[in-house]
């Protein structure tokens, strides 16, 4: 008998051997319910963590399922604490109940409940949520006040008790919105080359990466919802609210027009910047039935509101004399569906309002659930759970995402630079190191090991980002590039008139630039592992050519510019990518 790759430990973590044959469908199987937390050489450490084993309850997996996946690839025997805790973690899911029952007084009136009252008697207690409940109907209902449904499941997760929501959605205004799929492979697998959004592009006919590139002119490729997506659909239609995480590039946009048209109601959809708005609306314009008047923008610029309206959340969490001007949009109109593109990123003001908008059906896209500011419960439960997820490396397998190289390149400070970095304060220490003037010329060095290729300059800082597109004679894209300027830009790199962008973080989110295949990430919003995920998605999109992406970190050696990159990487370890080490000579040959 071969012993596995795990070693579970009594204090909830996993060990995982990764030089061990198993290890990659070990770590695969770990990602239903398990977070990664340390990805060094040899030896990942993963921690099973409440909310991911409610995920996994949430999404249909038992808790004899997960402690059967533990042993089958534990190289030790289970901690019998660890089996125990995983089933009676798994079992609080779902003993609360929130639902809709008709009273003597109030028609539909929603109420808490639970068929063991010693659970009730215990939350109707505490303090947070005795506000939120009624007088006791009986000793296993509470009613909850007609407001309070989404701070009561916040409240009843912070207390370990997470409520299954079983109170139904209001329908919203109808709307009938159908996709145009037609053409193209059964199972919407590429014959030839395909999409960027999770379309499939038949033998004879344009790639999809061409009808992106000349949106007014060509006509769409024939197409498909692939497996995948067409699950994440149902799972979604299934629970009526929750989290669809599938990688950059494998269609999340096609998601979300397929849970409008299994909805048919008019549908809000919140975005994170213009450019995204307008991706999303040409999309859908080019994916179902809507036409172009159906479809409204709700941006700095534009203040449209029409049966299916993309707002930014910049617009919605902008002030006006310290008011929220425009978050009433959320609950101003029947929507009968609310769309939460990039959910990772939703701002606290638009979790408040969504705390009241429980009785709307949500989705919520991303490419990664990690949440830098912790708040990863506070999705779960005003979003909904996780429903559907996709591993990266299985969509890659399929030939639907590009495969992927990574590299962290290290350079040195030099010895100006490294007194600088001696003497800085911590909140400048790494701002110096990040910018270490060594980059520019790697950048260079880089740039010429993949002649002829897309390549993207990222970064955090504008003054490095400046000196950076001025040494390489690069077109800069920041936040402060007006968004015509910037759309002109991107259309200019799909149509490959621009082979070089250097770009801010404006560029994380919801960009297509299916042609990217080189991007060299030269500084970073300190650790944050989302943001990691988010740049290497850029170069995801499948290609025309038969082109691995070449994903490169450069990373200043001995400073805090290492020590974060240790931590941005973690996400993406996850799903089986792994970096190369470089030095700065190795590039110098």
């Amino acid at each position: 008998m071969t012993l596995g790759p795990l070693i579970v430990q009594s204090d909830h973590t996993v060990l995982l051997e990764v030089a061990h044959p198993d290890a990659e469908e070990a770590r695969h199987a770990l990602a239903v319910f398990a977070e990664l937390e340390r990805a060094p050489e040899h030896i990942h450490t993963y921690r099973v963590t409440r909310l991911g084993l409610w995920n996994a309850r949430a999404a249909g997996h038992t808790a004899d399922e997960i402690v059967a996946t533990l042993d089958r690839y534990a190289k030790f025997p289970v901690p019998s604490q660890v089996s125990g805790e995983i089933a009676e973690t798994m079992r609080r899911y779902g003993r609360l109940t929130i639902e809709r029952i008709d009273s003597a007084d109030v028609l539909s009136e929603l109420v808490l409940r639970s068929d063991e009252p010693a659970i009730l008697r215990e939350v109707s207690s505490a303090k947070k949520i005795a506000p939120l409940l009624g007088s006791r109907i009986d000793e296993r209902t509470y009613p909850v006040e007609a407001w309070a449904r989404g701070q009561l499941k916040q409240e009843l997760v912070a207390r370990g008790w997470p409520a299954e929501d079983l109170a139904g959605y209001t329908p919203g205004e109808p709307y009938p919105i159908a996709l145009n799929e037609g053409g193209g492979a059964a199972d919407g697998r590429p014959k030839e080359s395909a999409g960027p959004d999770g379309s499939a592009a038949a033998a004879g006919s344009p790639t999809e990466s061409q009808a992106e590139s000349h949106p007014d002119t060509a006509d769409p490729a024939p197409w498909h919802l692939r497996d995948y997506q067409r699950k994440a659909v149902e799972a979604f239609a299934a629970g009526g609210s929750g989290v669809v995480v599938l990688p950059c590039g494998a269609g999340k946009t096609i998601v979300g027009a397929g849970a409008m048209a299994a909805v048919g109601a008019k549908t809000l959809i919140l975005v994170t910047n213009t450019v995204s708005a307008r991706q999303w609306r040409d999309e859908l314009i080019r994916r179902t039935t809507l036409t172009e008047d159906e479809i409204g923008e709700y941006s700095g610029q534009v203040k449209e509101v029409k049966p299916v309206t993309i707002a930014t959340y910049q617009i919605l969490t902008s002030r006006r004399k310290g008011e929220y001007a425009h978050l009433s949009l959320l609950n101003a109109h029947d929507w009968g569906l609310i769309v939460y593109d990039e959910v990772h990123l939703l701002p606290a003001p638009v979790f408040k309002l969504t705390a009241e908008l429980q009785a709307r059906r949500r989705i919520g896209l991303t490419a990664t659930l990690v949440r830098e500011d912790g708040r990863e419960g506070d999705v779960f439960s005003l979003i909904g759970p996780k429903r559907y997820d996709a591993a990266w490396k299985d969509i890659e397998a399929q030939g639907f995402i590009a495969p992927a190289a990574c590299f962290e390149v290290r350079v040195d400070l030099m010895e100006s630079e490294r007194y600088d970095y001696s003497v800085a304060e911590d909140q400048e220490r790494y701002r110096i190191a990040a910018s270490a003037m060594a980059k520019q010329r790697l950048t260079k060095r880089i740039i010429e090991r993949h002649p002829g290729e897309s390549v993207l300059v990222i970064g955090q800082y504008i003054d490095q980002l400046e000196a950076m597109a001025e040494a390489l004679g690069a077109p800069l894209i920041t936040g402060q590039t007006p968004v015509d300027e910037r759309e002109r830009l991107f259309r200019a790199f799909r149509e490959g008139e621009e082979k070089l962008l250097v770009v801010s973080k404006v560029a994380n989110f919801s960009v297509d630039l299916p042609d990217a295949s080189v991007a060299i990430q030269i500084s970073g919003s300190f650790g944050s592992r989302q943001e990691e995920a988010q740049r290497l998605g850029r170069l995801l999109r499948p290609k025309a050519k038969d082109l691995t992406a070449s994903f490169y970190t450069l990373v200043t050696r001995d400073t805090v510019d290492q020590d974060f990159a240790q931590n941005r990487q973690r996400f993406l370890a996850e799903q089986g990518y792994s970096y190369t080490m470089m030095n700065a000579e190795d590039l110098e040959k």
